[in-house]
C-alpha cells in the first residue's frame, strides 16, 4: 500500500446530511471517520434547504396512522418511479425497510426529531399507495449557540434567528386570512424573543438539522474538516483505498463514502447532461461543482440519470441573484387566481405539481414552444392576497414597476402585448381558465384534484383552494424559470450503497449517497425530502455495510 499522511477508518467526502449519519454508525461501531468539506461551512445544500426527510413509514406516522405499512410505499414508488439503473426494486424495498430505522438511530444520537406536519401530502397522492397526509420529518429548531466555536462553520440557513417549526413557518404566510394564524404568528414572534433574552439564537429548517447532526456528530468524536476538497481517489489493486487532499493524503482501511453533492454550479457539465438549464438559477452551494462524479467516472463507476434536476422554479425579481435563496416561484402558480403561460400565451401543465415537474414539464414544453422563461399570470384578486416570490407586491411595486420585472396592464390584451404573445391567445387561455374554474374542474390539467394541489393552494378559499378565476383588473405577469436546489444524477449504486461498474461488478472500497449517486427514486420527486431522506438512509446503510454491523446500528 502506497504510504499515506494519515489514516482513518472511515473516509466521508462532503458534509451533507448522510455523511453524518454515516460516521455516526461508524463511531457506534468502534471505528474513526473523519469528514472533508471542500468548501468553508459544513451543511452542503440541506443545510439550505428546508430540511425535510421523506419516511414512509416512520415511527410518527405509524403512531398516528396505523394503516402506513411497507408495503404501501413500495407500492407508491413502484407506481411512480419506474426502473432506471439508480432506481430498482432492490433499492426502494432498501430504503424501504432501512429509512425509519435510520430515524429510530438517529434519534437514539440525540437528534431531535418529530413530524414535520400531519398535512404535507405525497406529490402524487393519488397514486397507489399514495399518501394525503404526510410521511415528512424534520428537526425541531436548534439553538445555534450549543454549536459553541463550530457555530461560525455551519453553512447558514434561509430561517438563522427565528425560533420556529419549518411548518408554522409556512402557514403564517396567511395571518391577514386568519385570527387563529395571527395567533400563532405572535407566539413565533414572542417565542423567538423570549429565546434571545435568554441568550439563544435558534434556527430551523436544514440548517436545524445540519446543526443537530453537526453536534452529534462531534460529541461521537468524528473529525470534521472544512476546506478539504478530495482531489482523487486513490486506488490500488482494484479497491480505492484512500483519498488525496490539497493538505495530504488519507488512507481509508474500511471504505470511501462520496456524497459530495451534484454539479449543479458547472455550467460545462450542465450544457453537457441538461441543456438550457443555468448554474446562477441552483439554490446549491459554491462547492456543488461535480469534482466527484468526474472523479468516480474515471476510476469506471457507471453514471446514470444525469439529465436529471430537482427542479425548483424561480422568478427573476431584481435583486434575484443577489439573494442567498433564489426567489421561489412554486407559491405563487399553485395558488388561486394564477395560471402559467408559455410564451405564445398558452396554459400547458398542472401549474400544482410537484417543483421537480414543473421544471421538467417546463424544459420539455422550451423543446416546441419557447418556455424558458415562462409567465406567472395572476389578477387584482391575487395581488391583494398572496406574495410573489415571498414578497408582498406592495412592498416594492414601483421598483419592480420601473425595472420591468412586473408586467401590468388594465387589459388581458394590455398585458399580452407586455409579455410578448397574441391578444387572442392569452384572452382565449384566461377564458378556458375561468371556466374550469366556474365548473370545478380543471379538464385540461386536472388541477385542484389532488391533496397536494390543495394544499399548496388556499386553504381558506373555496369551495377548490387551488382554483379562482382572472377576472379583475389590473393584470399581472412576472417570469418564471426552471431553478434547481441539486442535480439528481450521479453514480450507479446497489441496495448496499456500493458504486458499481456498467458490467454490474462492485468498485470496493467505494461508497456513494445523496446527490452524488443516481437517485433511488429515478427521475421522479416522489415527496417533499426526497433528496434529504436517501442522502441519510444511503450514508447509515453503507456505513453500516461497511462496518459490517447490523440493525443494531
Amino acid at each position: 500500500m502506497a504510504d499515506f499522511d494519515e489514516t482513518f477508518d472511515w473516509v466521508v467526502i462532503g458534509s451533507g446530511a448522510g455523511s453524518f449519519a454515516s460516521a455516526l454508525v461508524m463511531r457506534k461501531a468502534g471505528k474513526s471517520a473523519v469528514i472533508l468539506e471542500k468548501t468553508g461551512l459544513v451543511g452542503g445544500t440541506t443545510a439550505k434547504s428546508g430540511g425535510v426527510i421523506w419516511v414512509p413509514n416512520n415511527r410518527f406516522i405509524r403512531a398516528a396512522e396505523p394503516d402506513e405499512t411497507p408495503e404501501k410505499a413500495l407500492t407508491y414508488l413502484q407506481a411512480v418511479c419506474g426502473d432506471l439503473p439508480g432506481s430498482t426494486p432492490a433499492k426502494r424495498a432498501a430504503y424501504v425497510s432501512e429509512a425509519p430505522m435510520m430515524i429510530d438511530f438517529l434519534i437514539d444520537h440525540g437528534v431531535a426529531l418529530e413530524r414535520g406536519s400531519k398535512f404535507w401530502p405525497d406529490y402524487y397522492d393519488d397514486a397507489p399507495g399514495g399518501c394525503n397526509t404526510s410521511r415528512i420529518v424534520t428537526a425541531k429548531p436548534f439553538n445555534l449557540k450549543e454549536l459553541g466555536a463550530w457555530r461560525k462553520n455551519l453553512r447558514p440557513g434561509f430561517l438563522d434567528g427565528f425560533n420556529a417549526r419549518l411548518d408554522d413557518g409556512m402557514r403564517v404566510g396567511l395571518k391577514h386570512k386568519s385570527w387563529r394564524l395571527k395567533l400563532l404568528y405572535l407566539k413565533l414572534v414572542a417565542q423567538t424573543a423570549l429565546g434571545r433574552a435568554l441568550g439563544k439564537y435558534h434556527t430551523t429548517a436544514g440548517a436545524a438539522l445540519q446543526g443537530r447532526m453537526l453536534q452529534a456528530a462531534l460529541k461521537a468524536g468524528v473529525e470534521v474538516r472544512t476546506d478539504s476538497a478530495v482531489s482523487e481517489l486513490i486506488v490500488e489493486q482494484n479497491r480505492v483505498v484512500g483519498v488525496a487532499t490539497p493538505h495530504g493524503t488519507i488512507a481509508a482501511r474500511i471504505g470511501v463514502l462520496v456524497n459530495a453533492g451534484g454539479f449543479a454550479q458547472n455550467q460545462a457539465m450542465r450544457d453537457q447532461h441538461m441543456p438550457g438549464t443555468r448554474a446562477e438559477w441552483s439554490n446549491t452551494p459554491e462547492g456543488d461543482t461535480g469534482d466527484l462524479h468526474t472523479e468516480m467516472a474515471r476510476i469506471g463507476a457507471q453514471m446514470a440519470q444525469m439529465d436529471q434536476m430537482v427542479g425548483y422554479q424561480l422568478t427573476q425579481m431584481p435583486g434575484w441573484d443577489k439573494g442567498y435563496v433564489r426567489p421561489p416561484a412554486q407559491s405563487i402558480t399553485g395558488k388561486p387566481h394564477c395560471i402559467l403561460v408559455d410564451q405564445s400565451g398558452v396554459r400547458y401543465m398542472n401549474e400544482a405539481g410537484s417543483y421537480e415537474l414543473y421544471c421538467q414539464n417546463m424544459l420539455e414544453r422550451n423543446k416546441s414552444v419557447p418556455a424558458v422563461p415562462s409567465w406567472a399570470v395572476f389578477d387584482a384578486h391575487y395581488a391583494g392576497d398572496y406574495p410573489v416570490g415571498g414578497v408582498r407586491i406592495e412592498k416594492y411595486y414601483q421598483m419592480w414597476r420601473d425595472t420591468g420585472y412586473l408586467k401590468q396592464a388594465d387589459t388581458v390584451d394590455g398585458l399580452a402585448a407586455q409579455i410578448g404573445c397574441a391578444p387572442e391567445s392569452l384572452r382565449a387561455t384566461i377564458d378556458r381558465w375561468n371556466s374550469f374554474v366556474d365548473a370545478g374542474v380543471d379538464a385540461d390539467f386536472n388541477r385542484g384534484a389532488r391533496r397536494y394541489d390543495q394544499w399548496l393552494g388556499d386553504p381558506f378559499h373555496g369551495p377548490n383552494p387551488a382554483l379562482g378565476r382572472i377576472d379583475r383588473a389590473p393584470f399581472y405577469a412576472v417570469d418564471v424559470v426552471p431553478g434547481d436546489v441539486s442535480t439528481y444524477g450521479g453514480a450507479v449504486t446497489d441496495a448496499d450503497a456500493r458504486v458499481l461498474r456498467a458490467d454490474g461488478s462492485v468498485i470496493e472500497g467505494l461508497y456513494a449517497c445523496g446527490v452524488s449517486s443516481a437517485s433511488v427514486f429515478g427521475g421522479v420527486y416522489p415527496g417533499a425530502g426526497a433528496s434529504i431522506g436517501p442522502s441519510l438512509t444511503f450514508g447509515y446503510i453503507a456505513a453500516k455495510h461497511a462496518a459490517g454491523v447490523g440493525n443494531s446500528a
